[in-house]
């Protein structure tokens, strides 16, 4: 696909600054697994002392991010000093494993930026071992009947969890890569077949005529028949949580990328349309597409996983049709470049203005999931990411 001269401009420039920043915020990081930032500073979600807890320690879901950051600049620039720095994260991350009922849902993020990224970039056989072990965690939560992988965890009642036994949620997409790569890995279809399962009981279930998704939708745990949706973490219940619709969109191309299923693919496209059809005039995404004028949120993390799925759609979409998903993902990624990043060493974090939910009491802060698609996206537009899903 051609790029315009000014798009090589900017997304070099980006790249270089990218990389820039990696080189010290690496070595000052080094020994923690970042979640957001303290006063400029990233936290440590592998600390038990940390200001910022969600109490969840090791096994919080985004513990795979800054390795994925690591693999991805290991990659780039080939230097071993990001194979050591990436592999403190994954020593950590051994602790989840003598503790089961840490563990849950959101394995894929954990495990596939990490210890898989490490087996398939370097050979290093833990990686292979650890990247297994978790991937028959994630299938053992497959529910047969309703052909869903359970999220979360708790029994009904337990610390005000709720009944959450027949809750699925479509951030999960981006989970099951983890079983796709179980099955290339060993030749078993067993891990295939629980992914392909689950994707298609979500594009039944989760993705609206209109293109948009939901969050949650609620099954019977004993009979599989859908019970009813929550707005989770977008505006209500009908809404449209624009990281939701980046799940939903990049999550779908996944499931295209490793099965080769047209299903799926169209699925991606159907978000994207819905997605590019509400990208505001600026480029910058707000927590819901249906959220009312104020008050008013960006979610840069969403911004950062649509434009990752909008280049993938690109990539396997015929000639004629590519840039109908490539432009819009040019533009998020200007957007975010030009108005939402930092690249001084004032901060620790890129991206400026995410949220985790719209109803949460905090918005607009660093996440470090947002910044690890950034670079991803980033990479992509100028040839030098991996694929790491």
């Amino acid at each position: 696909m051609s790029v315009d001269e000014r798009t090589v401009t900017w997304v070099n420039e980006a790249e270089n600054r990218i990389a820039e920043k990696m080189e010290w915020l690496s070595e000052k990081s080094k020994n923690k697994i970042p979640y957001t930032t303290i006063h400029g500073v990233h936290d440590d979600k592998s600390s038990k002392t940390q200001e910022f807890s969600l109490d969840d320690g090791i096994n919080w879901w985004t513990n795979g991010f800054w390795g994925g950051m690591l693999w991805q600049m290991y990659h780039k620039t080939g230097n071993e000093r990001y194979v050591d720095m990436a592999r403190v994260s994954e020593e950590k991350l051994k602790q989840c494993f003598t503790d089961f009922y840490g563990l849950h849902h959101d394995v894929g993020f954990m495990f596939l930026l990490t210890y898989v990224a490490d087996y398939r970039l370097t050979g290093n056989a833990e990686g292979r071992c650890f990247g297994l072990h978790a991937a028959n965690l994630l299938a053992g939560r497959f529910n047969p009947v309703g052909k869903f992988i359970r999220a979360w965890n708790g029994e009904p009642g337990e610390g005000g969890a709720g009944d959450n036994r027949g809750w699925a949620i479509i951030d999960s997409m981006l989970n099951i890569p983890l079983l796709y790569w179980a099955s290339e890995e060993t030749r078993d279809p067993r891990f295939k077949h629980i992914a392909m399962m689950h994707a298609d009981t979500l594009m039944e279930y989760f993705v609206r005529k209109d293109g948009s998704v939901r969050h949650i939708v609620q099954f019977n745990p004993e009979t599989g028949e859908m019970e009813r949706d929550y707005g989770g973490q977008g505006y209500g219940q009908g809404s449209s949580w624009t990281r939701g619709q980046a799940w939903g969109l990049y999550g779908f191309m996944m499931s295209y990328i490793h099965t080769g299923e047209d299903r799926y693919l169209d699925t991606a496209k159907r978000i994207a349309h819905y997605f590019i059809a509400n990208i505001p005039e600026d480029g910058l995404i707000p927590v819901d597409f249906r959220q009312p004028k104020e008050p008013f949120w960006y979610d840069d993390t969403a911004a950062a996983v649509a434009a990752c799925g909008l280049l993938a759609v690109a990539d396997a979409a015929g000639e004629f049709e590519k840039e109908i998903y490539h432009r819009p993902a040019v533009k998020m990624l200007k957007a975010l470049y030009e108005n939402h990043c930092d690249f001084s060493k004032d901060n620790d974090c890129f991206l400026q203005k995410c949220t985790a939910a719209y109803h949460d009491k905090t918005h607009e802060f660093s996440i470090i999931y947002g910044d690890y698609y950034f670079i991803e996206a980033i990479f992509k537009l100028n040839g030098t990411s991996v694929y790491l899903w």
